[in-house]
C-alpha cells in the first residue's frame, strides 16, 4: 500500500520501472549498457538456489506487448509456466475489449447493477482507486469514456468532437466506482461510465509474477511486461544491483539517457513517446488529462518512477506526468520509498533526493538539473 513519509528518511515501500523496452536482456559487467533488476526474498523453509551468469528465458507476445522473463536458477521451467499461465489468466480478466471479461462485464452493466468479478480483479481495481485518492484524480480508471473515444494506439484512432470529449468528461469520477468487498462486487453509479485498468493492470501482473518466482525460491530474475520492468536481487556479475537504463524518451525503444543500479525493485516509464495520434500537423500523445479530455500539454517527455512494488509503480507513472515537474517531485517526495527521474523536453533531467547520488548520466545530450 502507498504511504505518505512518517520520517524524512526514504523507505522501500514503491518504485516503478525504468528501461521501456519490448524485451530486457542482461549486458556482460565490462559493458557500459544497462541491465535492470528487481529483488524477492526465498521461502524460510528452502536453502538459496544457485544463482548462474546464463538464465532460463522466455518471451511471448502477451498484454499488447513482448513479454519477457528471465530467472538466474536451473531447472525453473515448472515455475516459469505458472508465470505465464498467470499472465495469460490475468490478461482474459482485465481486458477492456474481450467479450465476458470482468471489466468488459463491469463496462456493460454500468448505471445497472453490481458485477461479481474475480478475487484479482477486484483487488485491482481497489488499488487503482487507492492511486487515484492518493492522487487527487490525475489516475482514474473512469478515463475509459474519453479513452474510446481518442482510441490512440489503435487504428481506429481518431480526434473526437468536442461535444463528445464534453459528454465523457461527465462519466469520469472514480468516486462513482462501488466496491462491496463482502460479496467481491464492482458497480459503476451511472450508464455510460467506462472502466480502463491499462495504466495499472501490467503493474498489478508483474506483483503476481513475483509472488509465483518467490513461492517458488526464486531470488535473481528480471520480469519485462514490456517496459514495465521488475528486478529480483542483484546482477549475477555485480553485487551493486542491475544497471537499470532510463528510457531516453526521444527515442522509440532502447536507447537511454543515464543508469541507476537497482536491487529488489520496480521500475516503470511512462513517456509521449509510446503511442501518438497526428492530425494536421498535430501530434496528441495516449496520455489523457481526467479534467480536459485531450492528451496533456506540458514540458514533460518521459517520467520513471521506481517503486518496491510494481503495481503501485504502474499507477503512479501516469499521475506524475499529469502533476508536472515541480509539483510531481514534491508528491514523490511526500512518499516512503518511491524516486522519480523526470526528464523534459529541453533535455533535462530532474531527480527526486533519493536518486540524485545513484543516477550516472550516460548521454551527452543531456543534462541534469541539480
Amino acid at each position: 500500500m502507498l504511504k505518505k513519509k512518517k520520517v524524512q528518511k526514504l523507505s522501500l515501500l514503491l518504485m516503478s520501472t525504468l528501461l521501456f523496452v519490448p524485451t530486457f536482456a542482461i549486458q556482460a559487467e565490462e559493458s557500459t549498457e544497462a541491465e535492470v533488476v528487481t529483488g524477492a526474498s526465498i521461502k524460510n523453509d528452502q536453502l538459496p538456489l544457485k544463482v548462474v551468469k546464463t538464465p532460463l528465458s522466455r518471451t511471448e507476445s502477451l498484454l499488447h506487448t513482448a513479454v519477457q522473463i528471465q530467472i538466474y536458477h536451473e531447472n525453473q521451467e515448472e515455475v516459469m509456466d505458472l508465470a505465464f499461465d498467470y499472465i495469460e489468466r490475468m490478461e482474459k480478466l482485465f481486458s477492456t475489449n474481450l467479450e465476458g471479461s470482468d471489466v468488459y462485464r463491469i463496462n456493460q452493466a454500468a448505471g445497472k447493477e453490481a458485477v461479481k468479478v474475480a478475487p484479482e480483479t477486484f483487488e485491482l481495481i481497489q488499488k487503482a482507486l487507492e492511486v487515484s485518492e492518493l492522487s487527487k484524480g490525475k489516475f482514474d480508471i473512469t478515463i475509459g469514456a474519453v479513452t474510446n473515444l481518442w482510441r490512440i494506439g489503435d487504428e481506429a484512432a481518431r480526434k473526437p468532437e468536442q461535444s463528445e470529449i464534453d459528454a465523457g468528461l461527465k462519466k469520469i469520477d472514480y468516486h462513482k466506482v462501488i466496491l462491496d468487498e463482502k460479496n467481491q462486487t464492482v458497480k459503476l453509479a451511472e450508464e455510460g461510465m467506462v472502466i480502463e485498468l491499462g495504466g495499472i493492470s501490467k503493474g498489478y501482473i508483474g506483483s503476481g509474477i513475483v509472488k509465483y518466482l518467490k513461492a517458488a525460491g526464486v531470488n535473481t530474475a528480471i520480469v519485462n511486461l514490456g517496459g514495465n520492468v521488475i528486478v529480483m536481487g542483484t546482477s549475477p556479475s555485480n553485487e551493486e544491483g542491475w544497471n537499470v537504463g532510463v528510457q531516453d524518451p526521444d527515442e522509440v525503444r532502447g536507447a537511454v539517457v543515464g543508469t541507476v543500479r537497482m536491487k529488489d525493485y520496480a521500475v516503470i516509464t511512462s513517456g509521449v513517446y509510446e503511442r501518438y495520434l497526428e492530425v494536421d500537423g498535430v501530434r496528441y500523445h495516449h496520455i489523457l488529462d481526467p479534467k480536459t479530455g485531450y492528451p496533456l500539454a506540458n514540458e514533460i517527455s518521459g517520467v520513471t518512477v521506481f517503486a518496491p512494488e510494481s503495481v503501485d509503480g504502474d499507477g503512479l507513472s501516469t499521475s506524475l506526468f499529469l502533476f508536472g515537474i515541480e509539483e510531481g517531485i514534491e508528491f514523490v517526495e511526500s512518499l516512503e520509498g518511491v524516486e522519480a527521474a523526470f526528464i523534459d523536453k529541453e533535455h533535462h533531467v530532474y531527480l527526486t533526493s533519493g536518486l540524485k547520488d545513484k543516477f550516472k548520466l550516460t548521454n551527452e545530450e543531456y543534462k541534469v538539473v541539480e
